[in-house]
């Protein structure tokens, strides 16, 4: 067949190209630009195109878009005008992905770190499994890849339904809470959707659910009745979950936080699964990423590793970026980068800063759309407080406007003494007159990361003097 890709550089679509030009597809894409991903597609037998023209489009050709394709996009407009098949990057990977034993890993928080433990535990085991993850690993290694082997980890996004496009051997869930409900309307609709994509499981499949959560254990519970098998995981002993008779009775990786037994992990724990019990070291800091690595314990082991063997090799994970990357220091403070845009997700990253300093922590905070920014202004008023210092610049979004939400001040109006700065770098400035040697800076949200950067400067400057 022909496939032509809009976006073909991204990091989710470059993995859909190389699979698909390994199944003996021809494959066309275009991009905003050039780049050594794109220069990689051309070696390998896709022809490039760099922008976007309607003439790009080969008429014949199967046309692949993301989310973020715009209906005035020239060569998705020309494609709809010719009549021509139009899939969802989504749809297009499940197709591409043949055969492979398919792990894709849902979630309100949580998804681009727990699919990237299961693909880096995999490859440390020798399993080249092939990846689409939603952002790059520490180290740049990127978030995608094709791989030899028969396991494909993919980052399922909920936010817009295209997670049930895919058909999982294996389904994690890491939690579900009220979110994207510009796409949804209510918590009914997103909660019924994460039904649906339990549904999608492959006969004999399995679905690996966090009991922690109070969403997703209603999941885990809504599947077992229905005869999906199930395997929970959280710190609380295994919950009880009524299954039909003629089901296996569901599994519950139990969690126990020990001490690092290595000298440079960040973190431990026990995970205990009816008579096994193992220990995991990890690279990376928080209670949350804790459970994230019993969910990818859990995946491992159901496709078949040891479970002592993949808790050895979850060791091996040192973080995808923008999850509480740590991007340098100077002058004494430690300056932190993470991606976090909903409320529970703030909590989680000033609780882990809280964990790894003795210093004082502080917060350059950028919301992500104006209708979640309205939506949740009062919860991200309540998390942050939680910082000893915060200030808020001005929203992100390249999918709403103000007039379907709120501005950031939405949210500083609940926090007393928190300003509110539009400009991003006016914004750091302001948050470092009050940074001393000890403290950790934290750049949080959807495109502030350059500020971190920025911020990095700064201090080399004051050091300096």
């Amino acid at each position: 067949m022909k496939f032509h890709l809009i976006g073909v550089g991204g990091a989710g679509m470059s993995v859909v190209a190389e699979l698909l030009l390994e199944e003996g597809h021809q494959v066309s894409g275009s991009d905003k630009e050039s780049t050594a991903t794109t220069a990689q597609l051309a070696a390998v037998g896709a022809t490039i195109f760099a922008g976007h023209s309607a003439q790009n489009v080969p008429d014949d050709a199967v046309v692949v878009v993301s989310s973020a394709i715009k209906e005035t996009n020239p060569e998705l407009a020309v494609a709809r005008q010719r009549g021509q098949r139009v899939l969802h990057r989504s749809q297009a990977l499940a197709l591409a992905a043949g055969d492979r034993n398919f792990v894709a890993v849902a979630g309100t928080h949580g998804k681009t770190s727990t699919s990237a433990m299961i693909a880096i535990a995999l490859e440390t085991l020798g399993r080249d499994p092939s990846r689409a993850i939603g952002g790059s690993l520490v180290g740049g290694a990127p978030g995608g890849k094709v791989g030899s082997g028969d396991v494909f980890v993919a980052e399922a996004d909920e936010s817009d339904a295209s997670f049930l496009n895919y058909r999982p051997r294996v389904a994690v869930v890491t939690n579900v809470e009220a979110d994207h409900l510009d796409h949804y309307g209510t918590k009914a609709n997103l909660e019924q959707a994460f039904v649906d994509f339990t549904e999608q499981i492959v006969p004999g499949g399995l679905l690996v659910a966090c009991a922690d959560d109070p969403g997703s254990l209603a999941l885990a519970r809504e599947a077992a009745a229905r005869g999906i098998r199930v395997c929970t995981y959280g710190r609380q002993p295994a919950p009880q979950i009524a299954h039909p008779a003629t089901a296996p009775a569901p599994a519950h990786v139990e969690v126990r936080d020990t001490s690092p037994q290595s000298a440079t992990a960040l973190a431990g724990a026990e995970f205990r699964r009816d008579t096994e019990v193992v220990h995991v070291d990890m690279q990376v800091p928080g209670s949350h990423m804790v459970l994230n690595a019993a969910a990818a314990w859990a995946v491992g082991c159901e496709l078949g590793e040891s479970g002592g063997a993949m808790a050895e090799a979850l060791g091996a994970f040192r973080g995808a970026e923008r999850r509480f990357e740590v991007l340098g220091s100077a002058a004494g403070v430690r300056v932190v980068d993470d991606y976090g845009h909903h409320p529970t997700e703030v909590a989680a990253t000033i609780s882990t800063a809280r964990s790894v300093t003795q210093g004082s922590v502080h917060v350059l905070f950028q919301p992500l759309t104006y209708a979640r920014t309205k939506i949740f202004a009062a919860d991200f008023a309540r998390e942050l407080t939680k910082a000893d210092a915060v200030v808020v610049t001005h929203v992100y979004s390249n999918r709403d406007t103000l007039a379907d939400g709120a501005e950031g001040t939405a949210i500083t109006d609940l926090m007393k003494g928190t300003p509110f700065i539009d400009s991003p770098r006016a914004a750091a400035q302001a948050l470092l007159s009050t940074v001393k040697p000890g403290d950790l800076v934290i750049t949080l949200g959807p495109k502030i990361r350059d500020m971190g950067y920025f911020m990095l400067d700064l201090l080399s400057e004051r050091a300096d003097q």
